[in-house]
């Protein structure tokens, strides 16, 4: 597994140039965010929705939970210290004149509505810029975010951006801690592919394997429960129990009829997995279906294909 400061999107295992730098980086068949094919990139966004758009964390998915007030009440009369801790701060990072708060998905813009009108704005333009910036800085995506946080740091939904914008950013044991707070205030199972991929990030397998069996991993279903699957098989290939990881992914999910970003990735996982348990004409076979389900190119399945095949 890759301890890489900057990888993000994809939590399962194998990918394209298995340890290459930039996004998707993992060590070979099974580190977290180990590539193009591995992980449930389309639902590991969460958090605030707004400006250039985020990635859909839920897929198909129940509505987010959210819950929890906001930081900070009404402004004291006398403009005291409560104040004072809204007012801009040195450390945060500047916000361009031409970004919003109403660029906000307005369900989140109401989760704000507990924080008085100018903290409210100045957290909710701290979201649109992380939103904008996840994919291409999430440094800088992160910093917006830790500025959003500190402001508002009893919003469950600022929280829940805190923690997927550390995870892209590569910061494991703060994403971790920041979706477990969202967590408490909203309740339900929350990000818990991305909360164990943070488990493998921190070296800590075991840890995502046990959280693929909680309670709270039943109650998931759709994309959710094909994505944690895919977490926990590259926990298991970590792990070195390659079998283990083939037999995690074999649900009724993984049907080649089926196409888009989550079955191509479900396809890429068992594929790896089975060319790693020294099965590899099946893996062959589903790197193929992975190549035909994938539409938007998120997986390099083709060029395990090639690989595979000897058509290099």
């Amino acid at each position: 597994m890759s301890d890489n400061n900057d990888g993000r999107r994809s939590y399962g295992s194998g990918g394209s140039d298995r340890s290459r730098s930039g996004d998707n980086r993992g060590a070979g068949a099974g580190g977290p965010r180990g590539g193009r094919g591995d992980g449930p990139r389309g639902n590991t966004g969460g958090g605030a929705r707004g400006g250039g758009g985020r990635p859909d964390r839920r897929g198909d998915g129940p509505p987010r939970r959210r819950g929890g007030e906001g930081s900070f009440g009404p402004p004291p009369r006398d403009g005291g210290a409560h104040a004072e801790r809204r007012a801009p701060r040195p450390d945060e990072p500047d916000l361009p004149e031409d970004v919003q708060a109403g660029e906000l998905d307005p369900a989140v813009r109401r989760d704000l509505l507990s924080l008085d009108k100018s903290n409210a704005n100045a957290v909710a333009r701290h979201l649109v810029m992380a939103s904008k910036l996840i994919d291409d800085d999430p440094r800088l995506a992160l910093a917006h975010a830790r500025a959003a946080r500190q402001r508002a740091g009893r919003v469950a939904v600022v929280r829940e951006t805190a923690g997927i914008t550390a995870y892209h950013a590569g910061e494991w044991a703060e994403a971790l801690s920041e979706l477990r707070a969202a967590r408490r205030m909203a309740g339900g199972p929350g990000l818990l592919a991305v909360m164990a991929d943070c488990e493998r990030g921190l070296g800590r397998p075991e840890r995502a394997i046990e959280l693929g069996r909680s309670d709270e991993a039943r109650t998931l279903s759709g994309d959710e429960a094909t994505e944690l699957r895919i977490v926990v098989a590259g926990a298991r290939m970590d792990l070195g129990q390659f079998d283990q990881a083939v037999v995690t992914l074999q649900t009724p999910e993984l049907d080649a009829a089926k196409e888009g970003p989550t079955a191509a990735r479900l396809f890429y996982a068992y594929a790896d997995a089975l060319v790693a348990a020294g099965r590899v004409e099946d893996g062959l076979k589903w790197f193929l279906n992975s190549a035909a389900a994938d539409h938007d190119g998120d997986t390099d399945a083709e060029d395990r294909v090639a690989e595979l095949s000897g058509d290099q």
